[in-house]
């Protein structure tokens, strides 16, 4: 990527110039067989939506704080990038009571009632498929999304040095989020298209969120991230590594 990029969303400016067809991230769920596989331009065209909505009619600015009560999924990478866009912090698991805004998975709705903001949940569903009936207090964000721009612009440019990601208690701005990526990048042997990362790690810290996004994005390569890899016995995995090209793994 460029050597210019100062921020997550600056990453993937990059990556949608350099090549928009490539592959970025290819999700899979093994409680439920899912496969899901998004190209730089379909995962910029998630990215910019959401940051509409979150913008727009969530009412967030710079500054603010999003608390992310979601696992690992390719919909979580999209909101991490979504906060960037807009300059929220996003909160990784954080407090929903102390977030202005909190945006949880099905399993996660109780908790996530604390928030007094803006309040989104997601089904995780199959294609990004909405809830049969939304929770009480909750936007759905199937439903909220697709009627969002396909561009978006901040209201206020998006500092390098402003705090962009809070995860297992550490708090890092965008350059110190891109810095970090690009060493483990690095360390994990990426370098370019033709690197493809299999990640099986929780989005609960840095290293999960570094292999399941922010590695892969930093250094122009793709992620294989999987949710419940455990299930999958070794012969499956091989395979499973074999059949998506993978060249780097971490679980």
């Amino acid at each position: 990527m460029n050597a210019t990029d100062r921020t997550p969303a600056d990453l993937l400016r990059s990556a949608l110039a350099a090549d928009p067809g490539r592959p970025l991230v290819t999700f899979y769920d093994d409680a439920t067989g899912e496969r899901v596989e998004l190209s730089v331009a379909t995962f910029c065209n998630w990215v910019a939506k959401t940051a509409n909505l979150l913008q727009g009619d969530l009412g967030a600015a710079p500054g603010d704080r999003v608390a992310l009560l979601l696992p690992a999924h390719w919909q979580t990478a999209v909101w991490l990038l979504a906060c960037s866009s807009v300059g929220v912090v996003a909160d990784v698991a954080g407090n929903p009571g102390a977030a202005d805004v909190v945006v949880s998975g099905p399993d996660s709705l109780d908790a996530a009632r604390a928030c007094e903001g803006e309040r989104v949940a997601l089904a995780l569903r199959p294609l990004g498929g909405r809830f049969p009936q939304a929770p009480a207090g909750f936007a759905d964000y199937a439903v909220e999304v697709p009627g969002q721009g396909d561009r978006f612009v901040p209201f206020v440019p998006v500092g390098p040095e402003e705090p962009a990601l809070i995860v297992a208690g550490a708090e890092l701005t965008g350059a110190e989020v891109v810095e970090r990526a690009r060493a483990d990048a690095g360390a994990l042997g990426l370098t370019g298209p033709g690197s493809r990362l299999l990640s099986g790690l929780a989005y609960d810290s840095w290293d999960g969120v570094s292999a399941g996004l922010y590695a892969p994005l930093a250094s122009g390569a793709s992620v294989v991230l999987c949710r419940n890899l455990a299930r999958l016995d070794e012969e499956s995995l091989a395979r499973r590594v074999e059949s998506e090209r993978v060249t780097a793994t971490r679980r």
